[in-house]
This record gives C-alpha cells, structure tokens and sequence, in this order.
C-alpha cells in the first residue's frame, strides 16, 4: 500500500511577513517621552551652619492650588492670568529693610531704591526677603501647576527686565541670550549676577 506523506504548511514566507510587519511598526510608531522640569535643587547645608531666621508673615506670598485647580492668593480667589501682578507688587513692595547684600559690600541691611511698589507696610520689605510660598493638593493638575509656576517665574522676570534696562539699557533676557552664545563673558556674567542678587527667586513649593 502506497504511503501517504503529511502535509506541511510553509511557514518560512510567514516569518518574513511578521518580521517586515514587526519593521514597519518600529518604523512608523512614535512613542510618548515625558519631559521633566528643569529645577536646580538647593544645596545641602553644612552642619555648623547657623539656624534659619524667623520670617515674618508679611514676607511671605502664598499661593494654594486646591484639588479643583482653582487658586487662593494671599486668602482670596484668584485666576492664573492674574498671578503674575500679583506676584510683582509683593516681591517689589519695598517696604523696609532688606537683609545685607554681601555682594555688594553690606554689612547693614538697605531700603530697595530701585523698588518701585506700593511700600505697603502689610507687604514684603525687601526682594531678598520676599518668600513666595506655592502650595498644591494631592490632586491639583500638571497643567495648571506648570501655569501658576511659570506666571510666578515670569514676575522675577519682568522685574529683572525692568531693572536691567534701568542699570544697563539691556534686557536681562537679551543678556543671558548673549552670554549662553559667549560663555566666557565676565562682563555679561557680572551684569546677570548683579541683577539676579537684587531681585533673588525665591519660591518654596510644597503639598497642602
């Protein structure tokens, strides 16, 4: 009896097929990467290191986003467009004296001349002493947290733009522009430390 050989199915021109198909999706597919915040951490304090003065309530702008992204400033509602004002009369109040500026030779603390707020004596005293205190709930959004963040960047900003065309005829912008384009620059370097210790960023974030 003649015998009956099983059938085969090729398979060899499937794996090809799976292979080209297992391409084109490695190909064609573009996958999500989630980009971090740039924040330099601060520095580790040394033991000997003197205890952190008392700061006054005055000195310090508080900012809470609740779980329904709706904004608290300084105890009243508030919306993200008008953070940043806020936030520029309370760091440039100008209402007293100010912590001694090493930098700058001071052994004494100084009234802000180059502040031009309001000088309310409810508010902040000096730039180096105005604290910016952002609060965020468990279940605040990254969106608005990133928009409050900015608007809170973005006060220090106007300030040191302002202060810069004062000082230098020159946006403090334009002048970090030239300096990442000439690195070595003493002069743009002196120009930007000089701005950046009379109007400091100072902002803690933290939970609510």
């Amino acid at each position: 009896m003649a015998r009956r050989d099983t059938p085969e199915i090729n398979a060899g021109s499937m794996a090809d097929i799976a292979f080209l198909l297992l391409i084109f999706f490695l190909v064609t597919t573009t996958m999500d990467v989630d980009a971090g915040i740039s924040r330099r951490l601060p520095e580790k304090q040394p033991p000997e290191a003197p205890d952190p003065p008392i700061i006054k309530e005055k000195n310090v702008f508080e900012v809470i986003i609740n779980m329904k992204d709706e904004l608290l400033i300084e105890g009243e509602y508030a919306k993200v467009k008008d953070v940043r004002q806020l936030a520029i009369d309370f760091i440039d109040n100008g209402g007293g004296i100010g912590n001694p500026i090493s930098d700058f030779g001071e052994t004494e603390g100084q009234e802000c001349s180059w502040c031009q707020g309001a000088k309310n004596p409810d508010s902040s005293v000096h730039p180096n002493k105005a604290i910016i205190s952002l609060k965020t709930d468990r279940s605040t959004t990254y969106g608005t947290f990133i928009k409050v963040q900015n608007e809170l960047g973005g006060a220090y900003t106007d300030l040191r733009n302002r202060l810069s065309q004062e000082e230098y005829g020159q946006l403090y912008t334009d002048i970090v522009t030239e300096l990442e384009k000439d690195k070595g620059n003493e002069v743009l370097k002196g120009k930007i430390s000089r701005i950046r210790t009379m109007y400091p960023e100072i902002i803690s974030e933290g939970e609510n």
